[in-house]
């Protein structure tokens, strides 16, 4: 019920929650880092296991196990490179571009790997049980696909209870998010933009954040649009913004920004 609510409430188509132990912004935390905290790296990093296995399991469309997977080893060794590489006033926030550093460096194995993957035979892949059956791969493949379809769909549910936490902070009940998203996908796709270019904000967020409600003085002197439109839409752009900032790569994945959308808020951040 609450992942068909969300779908309404983005049209059909982060408050980030600290980990464990944690108090500060992961902006904060990594310009720490970077001037030299080898302690908090290491627990920062461990913190944040949990955030790259899901990042890598989107990419990788499965269950990554970071115990066995080569696939997490990469994003979680991305993950480092991003605390050295970011910037805060490059303006967005540290978790969408440490996602970013580790889909590049993931692509980049997928890449090297299928080089060699051409050259093995399907059959190398065949197996005989203790009977000496031989067992289909593509059978296997799809009982694994639909555990892991399954495990997805958990993920998803997981995410929105733990963003309905994080809405009912500013007074605001997931249900009430389907009235609030516009009916048009023009509409739709403005406020989307606008709560992008929020979340990469990480004063506008701070104050967002602290004080529990938009800062639609701050917002329009960065957007386009009146003061009406900011107010009668908070609720939703509120919601966009905790989406884009925080955790929650399958809900992200959801939002559907159009590319155009989306490049024109980076270019006004430069």
């Amino acid at each position: 019920m609450l992942l068909v609510l969300f779908k309404k409430f983005l049209g059909k188509r982060q408050t980030h929650h600290p980990a464990p132990g944690e108090t500060a912004a992961p902006e904060e935390i990594v310009i720490r880092i970077q001037e030299g905290d080898l302690r908090l790296r290491n627990q920062f990093i461990t913190d944040y296991q949990p955030y790259v296995a899901k990042v890598t399991s989107r990419f990788c469309k499965r269950y990554v196990d970071p115990a066995r997977d080569d696939e997490f080893s990469i994003a979680l060794g991305a993950f480092n490179e991003a605390i050295n590489q970011f910037s805060p006033q490059a303006g967005r926030s540290f978790l969408g571009f440490a996602e970013q550093v580790m889909r590049r460096r993931l692509i980049d194995y997928v890449r090297k790997e299928q080089r060699f993957a051409g050259q093995i035979p399907y059959s190398t892949f065949d197996v005989e049980d203790e009977e000496d059956h031989t067992v289909n791969p593509v059978e296997v493949h799809q009982a694994i696909e639909a555990y892991e379809k399954q495990k997805g769909i958990e993920e998803r549910r997981h995410e929105i209870v733990d963003l309905s936490r994080a809405l009912s902070e500013f007074g605001i009940r997931f249900e009430e998010l389907v009235d609030a998203s516009p009916k048009h996908d023009d509409s739709r796709q403005a406020l989307f933009g606008i709560g992008y270019k929020l979340s990469g904000d990480s004063e506008l967020m701070s104050v967002m954040l602290s004080k529990k409600m938009l800062p639609i003085k701050e917002l329009l002197d960065q957007v386009s649009v009146s003061r009406k439109t900011l107010e009668r839409n908070r609720k939703f752009i509120i919601a966009v913004a905790l989406i884009y900032s925080g955790p929650y790569p399958y809900l992200r994945d959801y939002l559907h920004i159009r590319d155009d959308v989306e490049r024109e808020q980076d270019s006004e951040k430069e």
